[in-house]
């Protein structure tokens, strides 16, 4: 059973300002619980509808039925179990190797695509702004399917961080290099904009190297693509002769 405190804690870590005051944030589903739980995430207590997770010791693991799972859950159809975890320190962040930045990102699903991507491509360390969605906001935990766990994310005066680096910065532009004709380093910054505007105009002052992806398409009217989608793009060429 949950307690009414229990029910209280939980449904406040559905904002940004509780998660942090408690520093905690909880995950759904058993796949993505399964994955943090492998991970160095520290679990602070996990319900559950069904008798499952038997590794998970007793006093940390509570039996619930489906109405109180409803109560404490993000999803319309909430899945069989819920699992709270402690937010961890951030990491320091490492100059080497390819870095992601995001300027602005403000949809969860895109940032959560966006950090399955990086897992994928082997980014390990993403950086930004502070005005980015929150990583622990429970539909970008849902959307990273695990992949939060094994990419280093830090939030920072980006404006700042990209004037004082010496490693190149990229920027992604409708008036950029052909990316598919661009020798691509094996280090570097690569900066993705917000999904209505871009980068913004600070930003872009500390780019070096300007890119674009070319629109192949006979009327050439798409305007943009999704940032997850040109993420992905991107990221594979910069690993493609890696």
């Amino acid at each position: 059973m949950v307690s009414k405190n229990q029910i209280k804690l939980i449904s406040g870590l559905h904002q940004k300002k509780q998660r942090f005051a408690n520093q905690l944030f909880f995950a759904e589903g058993v796949k993505v619980i399964q994955e943090l739980l492998q991970s160095n995430f520290e679990l602070e207590h996990l319900y559950t509808t069904l008798n499952d997770f038997e590794a998970v010791q007793s006093s940390k693991r509570t039996l619930i039925n489906e109405q109180e799972l409803k109560k404490i859950s993000a999803l319309s159809t909430p899945n069989s179990c819920l699992a709270v975890f402690k937010i961890p320190a951030e990491k320091r962040i490492i100059e080497s190797d390819l870095i992601l930045a995001l300027d602005d990102i403000r949809d969860p699903g895109n940032l959560g695509t966006i950090l399955r991507l990086c897992d994928w491509f082997g980014i390990k360390q993403v950086i930004c702004t502070k005005e980015t969605v929150d990583i622990y906001n429970p539909k970008v935990v849902q959307a990273t399917m695990g992949s939060i766990s094994r990419v280093n994310v830090n939030y920072i005066d980006l404006n700042l961080f990209l004037a004082q680096t010496k490693l190149p910065v990229f920027g992604t532009f409708m008036d950029g290099e052909n990316i598919y004709q661009t020798n691509l380093p094996e280090e570097g910054i690569i900066i993705m904009g917000n999904e209505a505007n871009g980068i913004s105009a600070e930003i872009e002052k500390t780019v070096t190297s300007r890119l674009s992806i070319p629109r192949f398409g006979e009327l050439q009217k798409t305007e943009s693509l999704n940032v997850a989608t040109a993420t992905a793009i991107i990221l594979s060429e910069f690993k493609r002769n890696s």
